[in-house]
């Protein structure tokens, strides 16, 4: 059996390049694949390839590793494509969303997936990853697109629209990395716990949480994340991220009755009700960290910096499973042996109770037939409700870019639940001609061109 190829765009993320090929490397059956980096940046695909030549070797393993500037050449005959990359970078393109939003009043905490911040990121990004849809259309048709780019909803219902051809999924860690915290609180080993979630992407909902007891049955671990929050137990001290103490979720949780599985400074935006300027108590009981992705930026590129230099230097590389699907993903398709994981895909009736077509995120069986959503049926109504004043403005960004439209980027924002709880129009209108005029040549053609009021 021939060995698998594996295109990586975006491979000058040395850190997560180093978790998901370690992870693929580790499979016997992908331990002979042939790995093609690709990076704009020689500099930084040349750290990488430094260091996944050392993953090789501390593994033992007859993989190759081989570099590319030219993504055609990189994808061509690949079997499987991972795309992790962002079009302007931490400076200009995040410093951008959010310092001029600032200056409306407008304060986000990461930026990346709704609120001006994410409309403003898929416009800039879905472009480039339909160029690399293009590509695979040309050179590995039968390719799995394994999409870890923000925003992921939007990113993956663009591609869908445009390129319904290329088989693709959108990862994310949230579902998995959401258990594992809830785990913690509770005192639990993740491995007894049963669930089932599904939504779309950084709002699905656990709709159930269960604890496997000695007698087979389960039990509803429900109550008791209830009551550990009605008493103060929890949440404990987040793991991940010491500057949120994840308290938002839990109080939606009392709300809706279900727990979300993105975390709680990225959930505090995606909602009108904790992030308002004249309400800094709001800020302070929640515990909610203002401006926190530019300044998670520059700690992990500081972070990421010191690693990647360790691992040049080092002469073997420690590898660690991650808690990335990629691997699993392809060593199902590859052998057949099934897995099952979240993934975001095209809504083809899997959750009966969202716009057919948005970006989904639902349970997936992945065997040698490829990615296989399961479908859920209908979500309790207050989910519903919520999760469709996201797709209002994924959707609306959608179309700015299927139609090039500059008019939809003004109606998407004009829809997204925290900037309209903090700006009437004319500030909405005049904050989106603002970031489009920062952003200049990072953006498409189209979208920098004069938008058209209409006027009765």
């Amino acid at each position: 059996m021939a060995e698998p190829r594996i295109a990586f765009i975006g491979a000058g993320s040395t850190v997560f390049m180093k978790n998901i090929i370690g992870d693929v490397l580790q499979r016997p059956a992908l331990a002979g694949a042939t790995v093609a980096l690709m990076d704009v940046n020689p500099e930084r695909l040349e750290e990488s390839a430094v260091v996944a030549g050392k993953l090789v070797a501390t593994l033992g393993v007859p993989a190759t590793v081989e570099t590319y500037t030219d993504r055609r050449a990189a994808l061509d005959g690949a079997d499987f494509v991972i795309v992790a990359f962002q079009v302007g970078g931490y400076e200009p393109s995040t410093v951008i969303d959010f310092e001029v939003p600032k200056k409306y009043g407008l304060r986000q905490t990461i930026a990346d997936t709704l609120g001006v911040g994410g409309i403003m990121r898929a416009i800039r990004t879905v472009p480039h990853l339909w160029n690399v849809c293009a590509d695979m259309m040309e050179v590995c048709p039968e390719a799995i697109l394994l999409q870890y780019v923000n925003p992921m909803a939007i990113n993956t219902w663009a591609i869908a629209e445009k390129y319904p051809q290329i088989r693709q999924v959108g990862l994310c860690h949230s579902v998995q990395g959401t258990a594992w915290e809830l785990a913690r609180d509770l005192g639990i080993p993740v491995e007894e716990i049963r669930y089932r979630a599904a939504g779309i992407n950084h709002m699905a909902f656990y709709l159930n949480f269960e604890h496997r007891q000695p007698d087979g049955s389960y039990k509803d671990l429900y109550p008791e994340l209830l009551k550990g929050y009605r008493e103060g137990r929890f949440p404990k001290p987040s793991h991940w991220n010491p500057r949120c103490p994840n308290k938002v979720r839990y109080e939606m949780m009392t709300r809706l009755g279900y727990f979300v599985t993105e975390s709680s400074e990225h959930f505090a935006e995606y909602v009108p009700w904790f992030i308002k300027r004249d309400r800094p108590d709001l800020i302070e009981k929640f515990g909610i960290p203002l401006d926190e992705y530019p300044k998670r930026c520059v700690e992990q590129i500081e972070r990421w910096k010191k690693q990647a230099d360790a691992y040049r230097k080092a002469e073997r590389i420690e590898v660690e499973e991650s808690h990335e699907y990629a691997s699993s993903i392809m060593n199902s398709v590859w052998t057949g042996e099934p897995s099952v994981i979240y993934g975001n895909v095209a809504n083809k009736g899997y959750i009966t109770s969202l716009p057919e077509g948005c970006a989904v995120e639902v349970p997936c069986l992945v065997d040698a037939n490829g990615i296989q959503p399961t479908a859920v049926g209908s979500l309790p109504p207050q989910l519903t409700a919520l999760m469709r004043t996201n797709i209002n403005v994924q959707e609306l960004t959608v179309a700015a870019l299927m139609k090039e439209s500059r008019e939809h980027i003004y109606h998407a924002a004009m829809m997204d639940p925290h900037a309209a709880a903090e700006l009437d129009l004319e500030q909405i209108w005049s904050l989106t001609d603002d970031l489009i005029a920062a952003h200049g040549d990072m953006l498409p053609e189209w979208a920098r061109g004069e938008a058209k009021r209409q006027v009765a």
